[in-house]
């Protein structure tokens, strides 16, 4: 199974509008400074420690360094990374007609954890999973965790 997130306002959030994981310790703290949304180390360690791959999506052009090291220090591996670079070459292409700026499914990635609902939309239309995260969602990581058993039983 793999499941893939998104980065910026759902994996990455803002501080003041979102509660989040503790600041890495100097001098990490001012290399990375992205803020992990509360929840995150515990959810992808979960994932990771449960034989299912763990891949971030993202429209951002953060390097792929950089993706895998903030998370490394926070003791998560992640998979593999389609970050804007890579989902242009390998997406996007030559096509004139704009594709959606995700496309799990080209990856055979089982589920899309997303705060975007045009995501969302562009999964229903597309035909692949997406779990449209809400800022204000509490109970994200019991849901996220509850929506991956479920797929797993029916794949």
């Amino acid at each position: 199974m793999i499941v893939s997130f998104d980065l910026d306002e759902t994996l990455f959030v803002n501080p003041e509008k979102v509660p989040t994981e503790d600041n890495l310790n100097f001098p990490l703290n001012k290399i990375y400074k992205d803020r992990l949304r509360k929840g995150t180390s515990e959810l992808l360690k979960w994932i990771n420690n449960n034989n299912i791959e763990l891949w971030i999506y993202t429209t951002s052009f953060r390097s792929e360094r950089y993706i895998k090291s903030i998370f490394r220090h926070y003791g998560i591996k992640i998979d593999n990374i389609i970050n804007g670079k890579r989902h242009e070459k390998e997406i996007q292409k030559n096509n004139t007609e704009r594709l959606p700026s995700k496309y799990p499914a080209k990856y055979h990635i089982d589920l899309h954890i997303d705060d975007e609902i045009s995501v969302y939309q562009n999964g229903i239309s597309y035909g692949f999973r997406v779990y449209l995260l809400k800022e204000n969602d509490i109970l994200w990581t019991e849901n996220i965790k509850n929506e991956i058993l479920r797929i797993k039983k029916i794949t």
